[in-house]
């Protein structure tokens, strides 16, 4: 069953629930995902790697939010937020531990013989690839920068 078809299906158990949290989460997720596919014009449907990337996109915004509003003390405001990040995050697919991306960075490293800051972008390109719905990026370019730093 592919990923739209799982957030409608759960969209609707949302609406027979009355689960206000989870319907608004994932009424955000159906809209994001129509959007771009009408983005790309006549192709009908979206792959799997690019309905990830929008889900990652929604949780990221709704964390950014909640922080903003923890950093100006609007717990009200916050909790809503992290709540839908929950619901849409259980789309995803099991993020990896810092080790594991580790590895992953060391094995391209040694594949492409990087060895300085200058190959970065090689580095982050190969493993961002890989890793594509399994860890943000944020983490893979500070490991990626440790290593080759």
């Amino acid at each position: 069953m592919s990923l739209s078809k799982d957030i409608m299906t759960a969209l609707k158990e949302a609406m027979k629930s009355k689960n206000t949290v989870a319907l608004t989460a994932l009424r955000a997720v159906k809209s994001a995902i129509l959007l771009a596919q009408t983005e790309t014009g006549a192709k009908a449907e979206l792959t799997e790697a690019e309905e990830l990337k929008i889900l990652q996109k929604q949780v990221k915004q709704r964390k950014d939010s909640a922080a903003i509003f923890l950093e100006q003390g609007r717990e009200d405001l916050a909790a809503p937020e992290l709540a839908e990040a929950e619901v849409i995050a259980q789309f995803l697919p099991e993020a990896m531990s810092e080790e594991e991306i580790a590895k992953i960075v060391d094995d391209v490293i040694a594949k492409t013989g990087a060895d300085g800051m200058k190959d970065m972008g090689k580095v982050m390109g190969m493993v961002s690839g890989q890793l594509a719905g399994k860890a943000d990026g944020k983490t893979i370019s500070t490991i990626v920068k440790a290593k080759l730093s």
